[in-house]
C-alpha cells in the first residue's frame, strides 16, 4: 500500500477521536487535544489529496471516519444497537473499498498544476 493510502487511514482513525472529542472536550486541555488531533487529521489527508484522486481521498477519509465514529458511540457512549446502522455502515464501507480499488494510484491529468 501506497505511503499516502496510510496517510489518509491514519488521518480518518484521527478523525473518530476529534470528532469524538468535539462532544466530550470539557476544559482547556481536552479542547487542546482535539484542536491538535483535528489539525493533524486535516493535515495528513490534504497532503495525501495532492498526489492521489481528492475526491477519492475525502470519500475514504470521511467513510472509514463515520463508520469508525458511529462504532464507537455504540460501545463506548452507550448508543443504542440498530442492525440497519449496521448494515449501513457496511455498505458505506463497501462503497469506499469499492472506490478506492477502483482507482490508480497515479495522479490524475491536471493534478500537478
Amino acid at each position: 500500500m501506497n505511503t499516502n493510502w496510510i496517510k489518509v487511514f491514519i488521518a480518518a482513525i484521527l478523525e473518530i477521536f476529534w470528532v469524538i472529542g468535539l462532544t466530550h472536550a470539557y476544559d482547556f486541555w481536552t479542547w487542546t487535544g482535539t484542536i491538535i488531533i483535528l489539525v493533524v487529521s486535516n493535515y495528513l489527508m490534504i497532503t495525501a489529496a495532492q498526489v492521489l484522486p481528492a475526491g477519492t481521498v475525502y470519500a475514504v477519509f470521511v467513510g472509514v471516519g463515520t463508520a469508525g465514529t458511529v462504532i464507537a458511540g455504540i460501545l463506548l457512549f452507550g448508543e443504542p444497537f440498530r442492525w440497519g446502522k449496521i448494515i449501513l455502515i457496511a455498505t458505506l464501507l463497501i462503497g469506499v473499498i469499492g472506490l478506492k480499488l477502483v482507482t490508480s494510484d497515479k495522479a490524475g491529468e491536471g493534478a500537478a498544476s
